[in-house]
């Protein structure tokens, strides 16, 4: 999902200057195919929609339903109807299409990606990368192999100037040296009850939604909206806003890759038929520093007042709070409003998905969050949850990209589904 405090009008305020060089070439159109339109995708949608250079192609989804409504927005929006496809594979086929953006639950990110950089096309896709470590490894290793422009859909690396202002504060060296920063997100405490019915609507091809994961009898849990507290799928909201939060951390950081990772947790809250966690504390090691994520039903004591996210650095000299819109210094227990603030040296961003656009018209393969990043990025919380399922601290070879227990590593990839493969 979208950061929650990321307006309207701060991403057009954002974009305008961007959006006016677009408008002086109204012919230089980018062809987008679309798959993914539910809730997610379609915003995706109207996003890509607010680009004047940009036409949408082709929109695919395997729920005739949301298909349905996309296409009746860009008829609405922009006066055509695209054509529509119920398998992706079709929609790849067309020629024209310049790029796609792939919005799907995180266990379909890897096949449409790699096939899509494979037809030539160029890939917009959301976070978290992957369903697993070795799926996120294949997707970074194909753009590069392909030479395709790529971008991973954490928005508030861009969307938002207060990421910026804080790598720049942690980077000057004035709160003094970093050995620990401390990560949180509010967990859900109410159980998912089922709001449709346990019959499967038509139009929705469930097989194929499930695609390379396991065979199971429907469940309207099991699928839109609250696929993501599955393990078959997807990691649940630990995962989802993992990328969101951790971005500031390691880009001020300049983290690679842990040494270790623990993680521990449990089912305290809800009696629901999800399975994901709904508390979790991961902790990371890397050289001279600790990352810690608590997942969590409220947020860290003492910074209630910064919402349900936050990342808390812990200098020598002073500490910093941020979310995703401000940030605050603390000294010996007070709060420093007049802290010295280094003078800007990170560049304004266009935003994130005209970043992405503006790449595939120069060639440029590094975008912000392209795959390369996004994999070094989602794999530490696939990991967290990793060290979670089996209840082992485990020491990371990040070359090799494997752990030190034999249980983990069966969980760093999957088996897919016949006839998927990646």
């Amino acid at each position: 999902m979208h950061p929650a405090a990321l307006s309207r009008r701060t991403f057009l305020a954002s974009t305008a200057a961007s959006l006016a060089r677009a408008q002086q070439s109204p012919n230089n159109q980018l062809v987008i195919g679309m798959i993914g339109v539910g809730n997610q995708g379609t915003g995706r949608l109207r996003e890509l929609l607010r680009q004047p250079d940009v036409r949408i192609g082709g929109i695919c989804d395997v729920d005739r339903s949301h298909m349905d409504r996309a296409a009746a927005l860009v008829e609405k929006e922009k006066g055509y109807k695209p054509p529509l496809f119920a398998d992706f594979r079709k929609l790849l086929e067309r020629k024209e299409i310049d790029a796609v953006s792939i919005v799907t639950p995180d266990h379909w990110h890897a096949i449409p990606t790699v096939q899509a950089f494979e037809a030539g096309k160029d890939v917009f896709v959301e976070k978290p990368l992957s369903y697993s470590v070795a799926e996120g490894r294949a997707m970074a290793d194909a753009s590069l192999r392909y030479k395709r422009v790529s971008q991973m859909g954490n928005h508030i690396h861009n969307d938002l100037p207060n990421y910026r202002r804080v790598v720049e504060l942690v980077k000057s060296g004035k709160l003094g040296r970093i050995t620990r920063v401390h990560a949180w997100k509010t967990s859900q405490t109410r159980s998912f009850r089922p709001n449709r019915p346990d019959t499967l609507p038509e139009g929705f091809d469930y097989d194929f939604w499930l695609g390379p994961a396991p065979k199971r009898a429907y469940n309207p849990l099991r699928s839109h909206g609250s696929f993501r507290h599955f393990w078959d799928y997807s990691g649940g909201s630990f995962i989802d806003f993992w990328c969101h939060i951790s971005d500031v951390a390691f880009w001020a950081m300049d983290w690679k890759a842990p040494q270790a990772v623990t993680a521990s947790g449990g089912r305290f809250f809800l009696d629901d038929a999800t399975e994901t966690p709904d508390t979790l504390e991961a902790i990371l090691e890397f050289p001279g520093a600790l990352y810690l994520f608590s997942f969590r039903p409220t947020p860290l004591p003492g910074f209630e007042h910064m919402g349900h996210i936050g990342c808390l650095f812990e200098g020598t000299e002073a500490s910093l709070v941020t979310n995703y819109e401000k940030h605050e210094v603390w000294s010996r227990g007070k709060l420093i409003p007049d802290f010295p603030k280094p003078a800007p040296s990170i560049p304004d961003s266009p935003g994130h998905v005209r970043e992405f656009l503006e790449a595939i018209k120069t060639r440029n393969l590094e975008t912000t969050c392209n795959l390369r990043y996004g994999h070094r990025l989602s794999k530490c919380g696939l990991l967290a949850n990793l060290s979670f399922r089996t209840g082992r601290k485990l020491r990371w070879d990040d070359e090799r990209e494997r752990t030190s227990e034999r249980e983990a590593n069966a969980y760093l990839g999957r088996k897919f589904r016949k006839p998927w493969k990646l």
